[in-house]
Parts: C-alpha cells; structure tokens; sequence
C-alpha cells in the first residue's frame, strides 16, 4: 500500500512510518500540518492516509478538515483518523458522504502492529475500522430511527461489532454464537435495512455506514 501519515508529534510520527514500512508498505509523504496534509493527499492520492485530527497551525481540527477537503476532491479516499479525542462532529463529517473507506481510531486503544496495520488494511480496501469508544458516543445521542427500530438487540451488537472492522468469525467469538447464526443475523439485518446488494463486502460496508450515519441524526 501507498500511505500518507500526517502527524505532528516526531516520534509517533516516525513510530508510525517505521511499523508501517516493516510491514512492506511505502510511506509515499508525511506532514505535520493541516496545509501540508491536504497537499500530500491531493498530490500522492495515497491508497490510504492516516490522519492525526488536531494539527498546527491552530491545534484543532486542522487534520481532520485537511482529510474532509481531500475527500471532496477525490470521492471515497481512504482515510484512518487517529485521535486522542471523541468527537461525534468529526466522525459525523467522516461518514456523512457513505462512501466507505474510514475509520476512526483512540491512539490509546491501539495495542498492537498487527491491529493498527489490518485497520489500515481494511480502510484502504473500502471498509470501516471505528473505535468502540467511538460507537458508544454515537449512540449517546439516542436515536430513533425507523430502520435501526426494526433490529432486535442481537442484530444491534452484530452491527455494532461490524462497525468496529470485525469479521463474522471474529463477531461470532465477540459474542459466543457460531459462523452460520452469525450468517443468519447478517442476512436478516441486511433485509431489515433494505441493503440488498450481492457483494457481501460492500453491503457490510453500506449496513455500517447507514447505522453510524443513523444513529447520529439526533445528535
């Protein structure tokens, strides 16, 4: 893979690039600022960036504004945001254009290479890698939503579990239950969401995107 890593802390930022290239991955550039990151992605059109959300110059959110204006001009550019921060508002604007191709992750939830480089992975192929802290502030807001109503409480925490990048294996161990009643959760949640699409990869990717983007729309 092609990355961009915008950060400003050195030794995180030099952490980072030295895992990712030990894992066979280039790191095409690396910023420090929100200007420098916007011109890196537009410029390298990586195949995924990692995204620090407060950068200089003013210490907010410049990163992540940076990461949102690329995305205008290149649709569905993966980004993983990393962020010592919950911010619905931020990962709000992530996930409202439904292309895919996000994530949103603590820095402190990050406990190893091998987690951090499968959600670089699963970004830059499309998908999502949300912290579960993440999902639990989206929830907060309580929602009512239609759609979201007619899942039973089993499908909400598959749901949920997907959102977080989890396979159905990994979902069935989460929660005790075996590959083909995870199947079957999947299947039924799908139809309730009216996601009926016959590439299972994407329809997990749209089933994600529309319980994120749902569950905050009274936030």
């Amino acid at each position: 893979m092609r990355i961009v890593v915008a950060e400003d802390l050195y030794l995180l930022r030099d952490g980072m690039v030295r895992l990712i290239e030990a894992f066979g991955h280039e790191v095409v550039a690396t910023a420090t600022t929100g200007p420098e990151t916007l011109d890196a992605l537009l410029a390298h059109r990586p195949d995924v960036a990692v995204v620090d959300v407060r950068m200089p110059p003013s210490q907010k959110d410049e990163g992540l504004r940076a990461a949102l204006a690329a995305r205008r001009e290149i649709p569905g550019l993966p980004v993983l945001i990393l962020s010592q921060y919950v911010e619905q508002l931020y990962a709000r604007e992530l996930l409202s254009d439904g292309s895919g191709g996000v994530g949103y992750l603590l820095k402190d939830s990050v406990f190893d290479a091998d987690q951090f480089i499968d959600a670089l992975q699963r970004v830059a192929g499309g998908g999502t890698a949300m912290d579960p802290a993440v999902i639990g502030k989206l929830l907060s807001s309580g929602s009512s939503n239609r759609r979201l109503e007619k899942l039973t409480e089993r499908e909400h925490s598959v749901l949920a579990l997907m959102a977080e990048g989890l396979s159905n294996h990994a979902i069935g161990r989460r929660l005790f239950l075996s590959d083909s009643a995870i199947g079957k959760h999947t299947t039924s949640m799908f139809g309730k969401l009216g996601i009926t699409d016959d590439d299972d990869s994407n329809r997990r990717v749209l089933a994600v995107l529309t319980y994120l983007n749902d569950t905050q729309d009274d936030a």
